[in-house]
């Protein structure tokens, strides 16, 4: 079921969500302090490609002090947005009975979106 879910996903709007987080990512790893976020945004698109099935984790690693400040960081220049963009599309999903498993979706995105640093995705296919 959940392949099935994955390829509806694909086909309405998921491919292209993944594909401006590839864009970014890649626009981001240009500068070498955007290197970070870029390998952030890679995880997002990511988990855009193939939501259905995934889960994220916070990593069990202590990173050190630089998660928080990274996070503040990305919260800032561009993580609001995109958080607000996948609750909205999520509500706008769960409006109808047929598309509240996209739109949980959409909230898993939300939340890595909100904060990536120190959480990893797991996607089984």
């Amino acid at each position: 079921m959940k392949v099935l879910g994955n390829i509806i996903w694909l086909i309405f709007g998921g491919l292209e969500c993944a594909l401006g987080y590839f864009s970014a990512s890649v626009a981001l790893m240009v500068t070498i302090v955007g290197i970070p976020f870029g390998i952030e945004t890679l995880k997002l698109g990511l988990l855009s490609l193939w939501p259905f099935g995934a889960k994220i984790t916070p990593t069990g690693k202590p990173q050190g002090c630089i998660r928080i400040p990274l996070n503040i960081i990305w919260f800032i220049f561009g993580g609001f947005f995109t958080w607000i963009m996948h609750i909205f599309f999520g509500v706008l999903l769960c409006i109808t009975i047929v598309g509240i498993p996209w739109g949980k979706q959409h909230f898993k995105l939300a939340g890595l979106a909100l904060h990536p640093f120190g959480h990893k995705v797991d996607i089984n296919f």
